[in-house]
């Protein structure tokens, strides 16, 4: 039997060229941007509930012509699609 669900992973690298895995819960166009709401995946199910749901927003950035995600630094932005985000998690787990 074939599980419908598949989450959509992600996989980025850091700084210090360190891999973290995420998975894209939602995603949203504004202002010539596209916007992540990236879940961290982690090895040891104990990490996965101790980070009870908090998701990191991300951007869509170029660089050198190629296509980059970036953490939304802009507090003000952040707090703005976080609003979004969250309104549209709220809809889908109402039609759920």
């Amino acid at each position: 039997m074939r599980n419908e669900y598949e989450p959509d992973l992600i996989t980025l690298v850091d700084d210090e060229n360190k891999e973290h895995t995420f998975e894209i819960i939602d995603s949203i166009e504004k202002d010539d941007h596209v916007y992540y709401a990236l879940l961290p995946v982690y090895d040891e199910a104990e990490q996965q509930l101790e980070a009870e749901g908090e998701y990191y927003i991300f951007q869509t950035v170029e660089e050198d012509g190629e296509e980059l995600l970036t953490e939304v630094e802009d507090e003000a932005l952040c707090d703005e699609l976080a609003e979004i985000f969250e309104s549209r998690f709220e809809e889908l787990f109402d039609e759920e």
